[in-house]
């Protein structure tokens, strides 16, 4: 057979059967990995781009699985099956059909909305993801936060050395490094050469220049025009210097410092090194953590009562009370405080919670919904052991601005705890994860050491990032019970008058909460309390997610579960002493300042009406905010007032402006802090543009799990906020913050594809 005959398709067994031609490589490939068929979905065009594309029409092809469901909705519409118009469909925004884009149940509803909620509860603390192509090589150890995603970086192609960053032209400091220093030295050089140009948004003049007085970057500030003259010096030569704001006061000018302005909690660097060297002293957890060792190492009929809970001796008070005293001097340094000696906090219907949020939950963010109303906030969730090992980036979660150092706004109507002083009182919490006790311990000693403005630390029990789990941390306490209870107890130790809070899930696994007898186990104690002294934890407040790490944000939160908890928790704080037996009686120096354990409610809250009904309906202390405020950071004002808030395109951009100014203000006005404070924008606009206007709405309220189908504003603007198109928000961002740099990137957490800037020039 000639390769002609083969050729031209001919069987030689079989002539009248053709032989079919090979596939080419690209179908071999399809065939082999059909994951990586790029569908029109996956691009990054916008809906409203197809449309155009496609002459107004909605005939641009859809993938097989999506036009199933499109044939499958039809038929059940066309057998008389579907909803009438004007009736609320499950899980469906109820958009006015003037805005629709699409029909709802089209098949173009967004599906991206609620993939990546966890991410607001510890996607810092996530797993890197290795590309494909890295086999063999060697794995480079990826440090700070977001180790997942990949943001580029945004800096001056050559940097200008620190001993000229704030000094006029020709009266720098002294370089450290001399000849040997790698950055620029020469001003006139570094801001022709080297220094990008500066930007004209806020009308060209620096934010920080303007409220403070003076600009802590110097001449790094991409707003260096508008502080910055040349004068005749000694000689006849031009000297560059930069100036200050006349219209601000001297008095109030703030310390120029290089973690921002207003901001607290400020950790000297010797204290992160003393950390990082092991020098730092944490006496009262090492005597702790040394105590707890040797009484794990004994049967528990021969375990001793820790000092800090130890019964007194009824029979000889005043010889006992003496050797205690001088047991406790013999131990500590100072007497430790017990739960009942803390400060006094207090949780109501008029202080909703802004709840801890991971990246998100930042300092200029925080600071944006205290001035919307929330009375209390909390950091990102920070990992005890990188605290103990003075990380810098770990310690800068624990910085507060402020405003959250005010205490907050009560009504004069309100029940208050006896004794309580709001003058003392804060807003600002800090929240931390371990998973062992040793981490705890030693970590809540650091904190209220090194850090002054803490209303208190809560322990967090309800992570569900599978990195966090895996290590024992997180929700992994919730199957843990007598660990957890260690650990709050012994925070409580050390801890000085902070008082010591707990936040956690209804359990691990769904249809099996664990949280009533965890609640009832904080309160009173288990079967080893005895070992303690006996009584509770001391935990001064809980915090319950309604829902399991398993079921992360499929379902909705189950807040009949928290009225049950809040029920349970009231009936323990009236009637302790009856519903507890004589083993596990509450001792009075355990429980918590004003002998109340406050319960706050957690899951879904994303209007005034949610967390009216939370209070009434389920009978919780307070209710804490999370997806609801980075969708509506305005959710606390609406709070406050009691009304819906239909909030203008226009006033919302101007909030995005606002985070822009708080976002310079704590990371600077330099190159590095715009790429930063960009950064943080488009994490919160990830969020934000979820949110539909309630003046576009049918049903009222909204709901927080229901999706939008493609629709349009009123106007282009509002119209742009909604996109949930991420290159939107690089034009969003842009409006303020001027082009991306060349080397910036930007990788939705929802979003296969990342966005990068072409290099410019």
């Amino acid at each position: 057979m000639s390769y002609e005959t083969q050729a031209n398709g001919m069987n030689p067994l079989n002539p009248a059967q053709p032989l079919n031609s090979p596939p080419d490589v690209q179908t071999i490939d399809r065939a082999a990995h059909p994951q990586n068929i790029v569908l029109d979905e996956d691009s990054a065009v916008t809906k409203a781009e197809k449309l155009e594309r496609h002459g107004g029409q909605d005939d641009f092809p859809k993938p097989v699985a999506k036009r199933i469901k499109v044939e499958a909705s039809a038929d059940e519409e066309a057998s008389g099956n579907g909803e009438s118009r004007g009736e609320r469909r499950k899980g469906v925004a109820p958009i006015k059909p003037e805005f629709l884009v699409y029909t709802p149940g089209s098949g173009h509803d967004r599906g991206a909305a609620l993939r990546d909620d966890d991410a607001a509860e510890g996607a810092a603390h996530g797993p890197s993801q290795q590309s494909s192509d890295t086999r063999g090589k060697r794995k480079e150890k990826s440090k700070g936060q977001n180790t997942s995603r990949n943001f580029g970086s945004s800096r001056d192609e050559v940097g200008l050395c620190s001993s000229r960053m704030t000094r006029p032209e020709f009266s720098p400091s002294e370089c450290q490094y001399g000849e040997k220093c790698k950055f620029e030295h020469d001003l006139r050089k570094y801001l022709g050469d080297w220094k990008r140009e500066d930007l004209t948004t806020f009308g060209g003049t620096c934010p920080i220049w303007k409220a403070k007085g003076r600009c802590n970057v110097g001449w790094k500030c991409r707003f260096v025009g508008s502080h910055m003259v040349e004068r005749e010096a000694e000689g006849g030569r031009q000297e560059l210097i930069l100036t200050e704001n006349p219209e601000i006061n001297d008095s109030l000018k703030p310390e120029v410092t290089s973690t921002g302005i207003g901001t607290l909690n400020d950790v000297p660097n010797q204290a992160k090194s003393d950390l990082m060297k092991r020098k730092f002293k944490t006496p009262k957890a090492d005597e702790y953590n040394k105590w707890l060792d040797t009484q794990s190492q004994k049967p528990e009929d021969q375990r001793d009562h820790h000092p800090s809970n130890r019964e007194p001796d009824l029979e000889n008070s005043v010889d006992g009370q003496k050797h205690e005293k001088q047991d406790n001097r013999a131990r500590y340094i100072s007497p430790p405080f017990l739960p009942s000696e803390k400060r006094k906090i207090y949780f109501g219907l008029e202080t909703p919670v802004l709840a801890p949020l991971t990246t998100q939950g930042n300092l200029p963010f925080r600071r944006l919904c205290v001035n919307l109303g929330a009375q209390l906030t909390y950091s990102e969730m920070a990992m005890s052991l990188p605290l103990i090992q003075g990380q810098k980036s770990e310690w800068a979660l624990m910085r507060a601005h402020e405003t959250e150092a005010t205490p907050p706004t009560l009504s004069t109507t309100s029940t208050v705890v006896k004794d309580y002083e709001n003058t003392r009182d804060l807003k600002f919490g800090a929240q931390i994860a371990a998973n062992k006790p040793w981490q705890a311990v030693k970590t809540a000693e650091i904190l209220t050491t090194l850090c002054p403005h803490l209303r208190l630390i809560d322990l967090n029990c309800g992570c569900p990032i599978d990195l966090v789990y895996r290590t024992g941390a997180g929700s992994a306490l919730l199957d843990s019970q007598a660990k957890l209870d260690k650990i709050v107890r012994g925070m409580n130790a050390v801890s000085n008058d902070v008082p010591i809070t707990v936040k956690i899930r209804m359990g691990t696994k769904d249809n099996k909460p664990t949280a009533l007898k965890l609640v009832e186990r904080l309160l009173y104690g288990g079967q080893d309390a005895s070992v303690y002294g006996g009584g509770g934890s001391g935990v001064a407040a809980i915090t319950l997610h309604g829902r399991s790490r398993q079921q992360r944000y499929t379902k909705s939160a189950d807040w009949e579960y928290i009225a049950d908890c809040a029920a349970l928790i009231k009936r323990l704080n009236e009637k302790g002493d009856e519903l507890a037996d004589t083993v596990r009686e509450a001792d009075s120096r355990t429980e918590p300042a004003g002998g109340k354990v406050y319960f706050i409610g957690n899951g879904d809250c994303y209007s005034h009406v949610d967390y009216q009904r939370r209070l009434s309906e389920a009978n919780v202390d307070s209710v804490m905010v999370a997806r609801g405020a980075l969708i509506k950071p305005w959710v606390f004002e609406e709070i406050g007032k009691g009304q819906y808030l239909d909030k203008s395109a226009t006033e919302r951009l101007a909030l995005v402006e606002q985070f822009v100014r708080y976002g310079l203000e704590t990371w600077g006005s330099d190159e590095i802090g715009v790429g930063t404070t960009r950064r943080f924008l488009l994490e919160w606009l990830s969020f934000a543009y979820r949110y539909v206007p309630v003046g576009i709405l049918e049903h009222l309220p909204p709901k927080l799990q229901d999706r939008p189908p493609a629709w349009r504003g009123r106007n282009e603007l509002e119209t742009l906020l909604g996109s949930d198109n991420y290159k939107d928000w690089i034009k969003i961002s842009e409006m303020f913050l001027g082009p991306a740099h060349s080397d910036f990137r930007f990788e939705p957490k929802h979003k296969s594809n990342s966005y990068e800037i072409e290099a410019e020039g």
